[in-house]
């Protein structure tokens, strides 16, 4: 109760007994609702598989408190954002946010549901990394990227079969990384909200890269030109 009604940043989802009436699970039902917290109800066998010693609601914590975009636009005066769309592996989230920090990436958004959240699994594969990203989460990430294009941030995604190659694009201005979902990659309507779509040729018998390699190649190419443009 007290993380939903003072840290509701940190709590990734709320899971709730089925058929419970306590007046105080609706009272954490009602400051979910009101915080904008995801709450699933699910039957007391499986919640007492998760934790036997729960009162009818289990909250799942975020490893790290999430930032607010607009705490990340203003952090610099040219931001590089990373935005995912459903990554559902905790293993990969953890190495982008490690890459994401060492190529200094101002922050990440990342939809609050259909995703993989600030995990403790995520945390001990960023190896300390998360301490240093900010990480945004929202309730829908076309949305998002209408506000962050309203900005003046160009979004670049990425996927096979795209309009050019990962560096045909000038990263010298503010920009967003999209990368999708490891099996179905960006939604459509993500896709189309993207100034640019681009990819990197395989030159091998593999029809794609993980997720996070090819993140990777994305944000040093970013580095990359910024480098030269400094220098």
């Amino acid at each position: 109760m007290e993380a939903v009604k003072h840290s509701p940043e940190r709590v990734n989802k709320i899971l709730i007994q089925e058929g419970t009436g306590r007046a105080k699970i609706a009272e954490i039902i009602g400051w979910a609702k009101k915080n904008r917290i995801p709450f699933f109800f699910l039957p007391p066998k499986k919640l007492n598989s998760i934790d036997p010693h729960h009162q009818g609601a289990i909250g799942l914590l975020a490893a790290k408190e999430y930032a607010s975009l607009d705490a990340i636009l203003s952090s610099s005066e040219l931001p590089f954002l990373v935005l995912l769309d459903g990554i559902g592996d905790p293993q990969n989230l953890g190495a982008i946010i490690r890459t994401a920090e060492g190529a200094g990436v101002d922050g990440i958004v990342i939809p609050e549901r259909r995703s993989v959240l600030l995990t403790k699994t995520v945390a001990v594969v960023a190896s300390g990394a998360l301490e240093h990203v900010k990480v945004a989460r929202t309730k829908n990430l076309a949305r998002t990227m209408d506000e962050l294009r309203k900005k003046e941030v160009w979004l670049v995604g990425a996927e096979g079969g795209g309009e050019g190659l990962w560096h045909d694009f000038d990263y010298t201005f503010p920009v967003g990384l999209v990368f999708g979902s490891e099996g179905k990659g960006m939604r459509r309507l993500v896709r189309q909200k993207c100034d640019k779509v681009l990819s990197i040729p395989l030159l091998g018998r593999i029809t794609s890269l993980n997720v996070a390699a090819a993140a990777a190649i994305f944000m040093y190419e970013v580095v990359r030109q910024r480098k030269c443009i400094c220098r």
